[in-house]
């Protein structure tokens, strides 16, 4: 099966074309660092066979901090706690990429102690009832150099790959989009201008970790808002990064503000799964890098189907290895879907006490770890 074929994302070559896609822990401490449930957590997922392992969101700036118990790589102290995990992932044999982020203006104000939400332009976000406060260019530049350094950071913590949290809102993202970039100045008024900041990253990071270093980047192909990223504009988005050096493109999709679109629930047939297929085949016909399709995929027969039949070059899973994080391993063994339900329970974060499958807790009748609060 090509499935299981082997994977290169620039320099790096991975094991078989199953990624498990980003996903947020809630396992650091109170002021981000590793912790020895978050290394046990990824010592699961580098047993459980996945060809790459993408970390939760990493905090590349504290104006950025968008949950709790996130992973922080914004100074220098993170780098000790970041290496042991990846000494960790990487003695089983797994491949571990950090994904870099700054929430924007997806940042709960709770969070933010008292400081206002960022974001290209004040746009309201009714989703979590914030808005913005427009960056000026100095905020800007330093946003930047922020992402650039964490880059040098992950690095030196012996990361194997940088991903870029270009997608579902955040500040990247939030850039990118005609919906939350309303400016009119060099970092926003057309598509060429809102392309700037996110061109400006790339090529500080780059220059940060050197022509060799694989980065790559999470992208919309659609914002489903009236005003938001549409595919055209976001397949030029992806030929401009190809044209820098991106080293390949995971394909999403919505935001915050556009309500179940990005995790999408009772995903009961295969006719429901890896339902951003649409945009990741247009990347695909239309750019060289390798292209990842992420969305609600669990069955292995879908997986096999997006590659062999050109949709995308790898797929990436979420929710099915909160489940089950040996489920590339199971896939390999015979297994044909996973245990995964798509409730979504695994989702609601702030109620949990960490990010894990909660019906399975349910269904085993195990409720020593699920917290009053964290009723789904």
């Amino acid at each position: 099966m090509r499935l299981f074929e082997p994977l290169k994302i620039g320099t790096l070559e991975v094991k078989n074309r199953i990624i498990r896609s980003a996903t947020y822990e809630k396992m650091a401490d109170e002021d981000g660092f590793v912790t020895d449930q978050l290394i046990d957590f990824y010592k699961q997922l580098a047993l459980g066979g996945a060809g790459l392992i993408i970390t939760g969101n990493a905090l590349v700036d504290i104006s950025g901090y968008s949950a709790p118990k996130q992973i922080c790589i914004h100074n220098d102290f993170y780098i000790d706690g970041l290496k042991r995990l990846v000494d960790k992932v990487r003695s089983f044999g797994a491949k571990i990429a950090i994904q870099l982020v700054h929430g924007g203006r997806q940042c709960f104000p709770f969070l933010l102690a008292g400081k206002e939400a960022i974001a290209p332009s004040s746009v309201y976000d009714p989703s979590i009832n914030v808005t913005p406060r427009a960056m000026t260019d100095d905020e800007i530049w330093q946003i930047i150099y922020a992402f650039s350094n964490s880059a040098r950071r992950a690095m030196i913590a012996g990361f194997d790959a940088i991903q870029l949290h270009g997608a579902h809102g955040y500040l990247i993202s939030s850039f990118l989009s005609p919906h939350t970039n309303q400016r009119d100045d060099y970092w926003g008024g057309d598509e060429e201008r809102r392309f700037h900041f996110v061109e400006e990253l790339y090529k500080a990071t780059r220059s940060e970790v050197g022509d060799g270093f694989p980065i790559f980047i999470k992208l919309n192909g659609d914002d489903f808002l009236p005003k938001g990223l549409k595919i055209d504009e976001s397949l030029r988005i992806g030929k401009r990064l190809q044209y820098l050096g991106i080293n390949a493109i995971e394909v999403s999709g919505g935001m915050y503000e556009s309500k179940g679109s990005v995790i999408r629930a009772k995903i009961d047939s295969e006719g429901k799964e890896a339902y951003f297929k649409e945009y990741s085949i247009r990347f695909k016909s239309e750019l060289s890098i390798p292209i990842i399709l992420v969305g609600g995929i669990k069955s292995k027969n879908v997986a096999e189907k997006m590659i062999t039949d050109g949709y995308a070059d790898a797929v990436s899973m979420s929710r099915a290895l909160i489940r089950e994080p040996n489920l590339p391993n199971k896939f390999m063994e015979g297994k044909e879907k996973a245990d995964c339900i798509s409730c979504n329970g695994c989702t609601r974060f702030l109620k949990l006490d960490y990010v894990r499958c909660v019906e399975k807790e349910l269904a085993s009748n195990d409720f020593s770890n699920i917290s009053p609060s964290s009723n789904p």
